[in-house]
């Protein structure tokens, strides 16, 4: 029987740590926001940094790595909306057979109740699909512990430029 002691001591954190969060000490938090990911122009601010040297990629983007530092608004018109941060990261072509992205970013909140707070988000973006779903993997600031995820719905996307607006949805627990 001695030997069971230190097992329940080992427990005892865990256990504690378990009933704080189920007792009200975490927050849920829905955010409504859209990314806009401006590839043309003289100001694009997705920019492609690097293309693997393989051929019949042109429509899937496989290999491209993207470099971004896109606006977030509260509204989908970028013109008219009031800005509610950037999405700083990376974006890369990871669907050989079809326009499949690995998104790794942080929404850095420059305005409203979360200035100075970040969410941190990766996962696969099948950009095609009509809602895709990624998850938040942490943040900073009011989203310290961050973990959920978020769900991307294009808005709209420009075929001549490449130009899209989509709105997120991050479903958060911090």
């Amino acid at each position: 029987m001695a030997a069971a002691v230190p097992l329940v001591l080992l427990l005892l954190p865990t256990t504690l740590m378990a009933a704080s969060a189920a007792s009200g000490g975490e927050k849920s938090t829905h955010i409504k926001l859209y990314w806009h990911d401006v590839v043309s122009g003289p100001s694009p601010t997705a920019v492609p940094v690097a293309q693997a040297a393989v051929t019949n990629t042109s429509k899937t983007a496989f290999g491209m790595v993207v470099v971004i530092d896109d606006p977030l608004t509260e509204g989908p018109d970028l013109k008219s909306s009031k800005p509610l941060g950037r999405a700083q990261g990376t974006y890369v072509g990871a669907g050989k057979d079809e326009l499949s992205l690995m998104m790794n970013m942080n929404f850095v909140f420059q305005a409203g109740e979360y200035n100075g707070s970040t969410v941190a988000i990766m996962g696969r973006n099948a950009v095609f699909d009509a809602v895709r779903e990624m998850a938040v993997v942490g943040g900073t600031g009011a989203f310290r512990m961050a973990r959920g995820y978020a769900q991307a719905r294009t808005h709209t996307f420009d075929l001549n430029t490449g130009d899209a607006t989509v709105e997120y949805n991050l479903y958060i627990k911090h």
